[in-house]
């Protein structure tokens, strides 16, 4: 039986992101070591046998930034179409791994951190105890003239409503061989993403993660009991490597990857993994 997921991708390391800046609006490209580890992370993790399968993915959504959308053509899914900043398709057809569409959406753009743009936290922190203002929580607060959290809410609540909608509600619970992909893929950025998967699962911003997602990190949502109504964050994801293709390589002595033995590529209800 079918259970869609929500795989969110952090853009690779830039200049900011390695200092800690906040980096919302400005355009800075990934550093050499951050597309280094981004194309080691499509190598590893996305493939047939791995935990992102192309061909089980409906869409993919990149945030307006250009450092998240080289961050796409970095993990090399190998898209049918061109992407949409592309004059054409960089890849040979031979290439061709998935006939998801990828779009361009403003409501997975990182938060707006208005005047603490370009700042570090230390620097917000000293810069609000200087004029005697109380201390700053973004999930609390927002930025001064930048987004509040209802904002991000909004839009967050927004894009999760289309993905369920759309892309999930139409394949959970069916038979994997009757259903069509119904996997989506998000690449954008860390402030966005913890916020996504907060609501995801029906917390609020105000409730603050308690979890971080690196430059280049990856993290996986889905559903308990293949039910739409029990969204979960998905821990260690498994590669997705089919019970017969297991039992071959068993026999021929070869090393099964993440994922272990017992015919893993069967899906889990998310609970079961616990």
């Amino acid at each position: 039986m079918t259970t869609p997921r929500v795989f969110v991708v952090r853009h690779g390391e830039t200049e900011w992101s390695l200092n800690g800046r906040h980096t919302g609006i400005t355009e800075l490209p990934l550093t050499a070591n951050g597309e280094k580890r981004i194309r080691a992370t499509g190598r590893a993790l996305i493939g047939d046998d791995r935990l992102i399968v192309p061909r089980n993915l409906a869409h993919i959504y990149v945030s307006p930034r250009k450092r998240a959308q080289k961050t796409l053509e970095l993990l090399q899914v190998g898209c049918r179409e061109k992407l949409p900043w592309e004059q054409q398709r960089a890849h040979p057809e031979s290439l061709i791994r998935t006939s998801a569409k990828v779009e361009i959406t403003a409501d997975i753009r990182e938060w707006d951190y208005g005047s603490y743009e370009g700042i570090t936290s230390a620097e917000i922190r000293a810069q609000r105890a200087a004029a005697a203002l109380p201390p700053w929580d973004i999930w609390r607060d927002g930025c001064p003239d930048g987004e509040s959290p209802e904002q991000v809410t909004a839009r967050v609540d927004r894009l999760i409503a289309e993905i369920r909608a759309k892309y999930h509600a139409p394949v959970i619970g069916r038979a994997k061989r009757e259903a069509p992909p119904g996997d989506v893929l998000i690449v954008a950025h860390g402030h966005i993403l913890r916020a996504f998967a907060m609501r995801w699962v029906g917390k609020t911003l105000q409730d603050g993660p308690t979890f971080l997602l690196e430059a280049g990190g990856v993290g996986t949502l889905s559903y308990e009991h293949k039910n739409l109504e029990e969204p979960a964050i998905l821990l260690g994801g498994a590669f997705m490597v089919d019970v017969v293709e297991n039992s071959a390589r068993d026999e021929r002595g070869g090393v099964i990857g993440e994922g272990g033995k017992g015919g893993q590529g069967e899906e889990k209800d998310v609970d079961e993994a616990k």
